[in-house]
């Protein structure tokens, strides 16, 4: 819905070749450990081996006496406290970069090492003698609020992190009495993380003279880190200098800054010379952050019409030992959206977070996906119970658009969504009716043909204020007249250059290849919150239309000046701007540009110079996302194995940028849910020890388990500008309720019940034995 010059949109809209691509695929991006500066030193990190020990001594001594190590730090190097990273009213517990007195979870950073390579600097993490003192863990989650139980933080007197309910409701007692049928479940989320392809990864150099510190980072969000690096090690936020150039993914681990995160910088700055840390798989693997370990106890009272008449949701959540999120975030996410694209009439919940001795809890694409697995889950557990098909029973339960504005029992509001729409056309796709019939004949050969079906409303581009709320854009037309979009944003990924010079383009009437987007450099680009939370296209797209748009005017101001044309009368396509009707009327953009710069005379009176434009917005409100997924598989009884057999999406992400785009999003995104349900995970065994530490044990979906994802697109524009809405985390939230909910429907006939993932061979083939025992 971007505003044209020419009629309808040249750009927006079409699937435009991603311009990264050839540098990427070419071998020319630039990468954080493509960073060679001179003098360069790199580290490596002592990490504890325990889940729950006092320090009792560091012995550094042999590992200083190494050739070619320059330094070595400790928690005694009083590297000051860390401030908290988002605001909590939860129990929170102090946090320094290095451990001082205690370790509180397998991988806990005890001291980094300083070498003149990393080669050297990991042999003398071996000669680092460490002396613990171990105690026993609290590793089950489900445990740490029992009576006696280990506590993670001492200071804090509990692993209560925090808790929150709806208020007493008898409204909802009397809906759960009044149902015709009441259902119980509890439905567990394993461990598992979001392995980026690229791990974390800093070079920090100081510049003690002049009082600067430039990191550069494969990070999310430029100037949050800036910001946070800036009080974290008090200085100013002009002295501090992001740089963040290609990306290798980050899917929310890579949004906030963590301990050993820290610990670099310190470094860096006390050794004087600059400082390369990046982070091996191992440690992706044990102490970047984990997600998803929760479970949920859902009751569902629903009629025989297969109304839904009330939810009730008991809801427990590992934090790990040092959670990277309030404790507030994904379980008030969980509760405000849960009922997602349904109409329940009544609904109460309560979570509950506890600290354990593992790793930390943090965000992954789609943080609160926990509430569409749930969801999607036991509304299939209802309907085999109420015997109704269960796409029937979503049909039924679906907000329609007439019932919109449709007010949740939080206040969200949904407007201009489409989840009936959606299942329609998901269903349709699918061949649901004949699949089926497909299935029947299967079950009677004895084969486990399964259908599964998912839906779900996402939050994107949250504004508003907070502190990843606001985003800025300048728009600057050259002399020559190319134009530069400079952008807060910092992609990582994610098609940014390309579909921000979309928008541009079109809002200006010049030629795509003539747009430079330059991002992830605090010292050249405005403030903005970065990318994360599904906002790039919402916020990014919509400042970079609304500076594109002031400078179109102040063009189209100019020309008419110069050619004595009202600037209404104008009009600005393909670098040409012309007398609508009269093209033989015109002016080059060169031609006006060179008057901007180098003609003051020539300007109209009380004119500046200079034709440069900013925006900064903060989206006032949500924008809501919404899709159906329907994945369909067959199950081998004898191995356990599950073969997916095809994949559908029907999605409304508003008006698409680049269909193309957003299909590879959605796409990722599945296979990402495809691996979280089936393959991925990060067990711990009763000591504390994380028993997935690399990709011999961690698990990942590869090319021949996805079948061909085929999407659909339903197109409701949200009320911001250009339409947009945020299409990043949805694939994955609906990736794992589809693939569950296919596998459950497969084994269904045999008397099977899921409530528990990943569904390895080895898990499936045991609730086979036992439904058959």
């Amino acid at each position: 819905m971007s505003a044209q010059t020419g009629g309808a949109a040249r750009f927006v809209g079409a699937s435009v070749k991603r311009r990264e691509d050839p540098r990427l695929l070419t071998g020319g991006g630039q990468f954080v450990d493509d960073v060679q500066l001179p003098g360069m030193l790199h580290a490596a990190f002592v990490r504890s081996p325990l889940a729950s020990a006092r320090i009792a001594s560091i012995d550094t001594q042999a590992a200083l006496a190494v050739p070619g190590v320059v330094a070595i730090f400790t928690g005694a190097d009083d590297f000051p406290r860390l401030p908290p990273w988002w605001p909590s009213e939860a129990n929170v517990p102090a946090q320094h970069p290095l451990a001082i007195e205690d370790v509180r979870f397998v991988g806990d950073p005890v001291a980094i090492v300083i070498a003149e390579s990393r080669y050297i600097a990991e042999d003398a993490c071996e000669l680092v003698d460490v002396a613990y003192e171990a105690r026993t863990p609290i590793v089950d989650y489900r445990a740490a609020g029992e009576e006696g139980a280990p506590v993670v933080h001492a200071e804090l007197g509990t692993n209560l992190v925090a808790e929150m309910a709806s208020p007493p409701d008898p409204a909802l007692e009397a809906a759960f009495a009044g149902s015709d049928h009441v259902f119980k479940e509890t439905i567990k989320s394993h461990r598992y993380a979001a392995v980026p392809m690229e791990t974390r990864g800093f070079v920090a150099s100081w510049n003690k003279a002049g009082g600067e510190l430039t990191v550069h980072m494969a990070g999310q969000a430029p100037h949050v880190a800036r910001a946070y690096f800036a009080l974290s090690l008090g200085l100013p936020e002009h002295a501090v200098r992001v740089i963040q150039r290609d990306v290798g993914g980050g899917f929310g681990q890579k949004a906030f800054q963590a301990r050993d995160d820290m610990a670099v910088l310190h470094a860096a700055m006390r050794i004087d010379r600059p400082l390369k840390w990046i982070e091996d798989r191992q440690e992706n693997l044990t102490a970047a952050t984990h997600s998803r370990h929760e479970q949920i106890t859902i009751e569902v009272g629903v009629n025989n019409d297969g109304l839904l008449q009330a939810i009730r949701l008991d809801h427990v959540l590992d934090a790990g030992a040092y959670p990277a999120m309030p404790a507030e975030a994904d379980p008030g996410l969980v509760a405000a959206w849960f009922p997602g694209p349904y109409k329940v009439p009544h609904f109460g919940f309560r979570n509950v977070q506890y600290y354990t001795n593992t790793t930390a809890r943090g965000p992954y694409r789609g943080p609160w996906l926990i509430e569409t697995t749930v969801r999607e889950t036991m509304l299939d557990i209802v309907a085999r119970g109420i015997g109704m098909d269960p796409a029937e029973v979503r049909r039924r339960n679906s907000i329609q658009a007439a019932d919109q504005p449709y007010q949740l029992h939080s206040g969200i509001v949904f407007d201009r969504v489409s989840p009936a729409e959606t299942l329609e056309q998901a269903v349709e796709m699918a061949h649901y009716a004949q699949f089926r019939e497909e299935q029947a004949a299967a079950r009677a050969e004895g084969r486990l043909l399964g259908i599964g079906i998912a839906s779900y409303i996402e939050p994107t581009a949250f504004g508003g204020g907070r502190s990843m709320g606001i985003e800025a854009a300048t728009i600057r037309i050259e002399p020559s007249g190319k134009v530069t979009c400079l952008m807060g944003l910092g992609s990582y990924g994610h098609s940014v250059e390309t579909t921000m010079a979309q928008v541009v383009a079109d809002e200006l009437g010049v030629a795509f290849e003539d747009v430079t987007i330059v991002q992830g450099d605090t010292a050249s680009a405005p403030v903005g919150g970065g990318n994360l939370g599904s906002r790039s296209a919402v916020i990014g797209g919509a400042v970079a239309g609304m500076s594109a748009r002031k400078a179109r005017a102040k063009i189209l101001d100019l020309a008419g000046h110069l050619m004595e044309a009202a600037p209404d009368d104008l009009e600005l396509v393909d670098g040409v701007v012309s007398v609508k009707g009269s093209p033989a009327s015109s002016m080059a953009l060169t031609e006006i540009t060179q008057v901007a710069y180098n003609g003051a005379d020539r300007l109209p009176e009380g004119m500046e110079p200079g034709i440069e434009e900013t925006t900064r917005w903060s989206a006032p409100f949500v924008t809501h996302s919404n899709a159906t997924h329907v994945c369909m598989c067959e199950v081998d009884r004898n191995t356990g194995l599950v073969k997916l057999l095809d994949y559908v999406v029907s999605e409304d992400c508003g008006v698409m940028i680049n269909p193309m785009v957003v299909e590879g999003q959605i796409s990722g995104g599945v296979v990402q849910g495809i691996g979280g349900a089936l393959l991925e995970h990060i067990p711990y065994d009763a000591d504390g020890n994380p028993l997935a530490v690399n990709f011999k044990d961690y698990l990942l979906p590869v090319a021949d388990l996805i079948p061909e994802i085929r999407i659909g697109h339903i197109v409701t524009p949200s009320d911001t500008p250009g339409g947009h809405k945020g299409a990043g985390e949805g694939g994955t939230i609906g990736g794992v309720a589809a693939t569950v909910n296919a596998v459950a429907d497969a084994l269904a006939p045999l008397g099977v019940t899921i409530t528990e993932q990943p569904l390895s061979p080895s898990r499936l083939l045991a609730l086979i034995e036992q439904a058959s025992a």
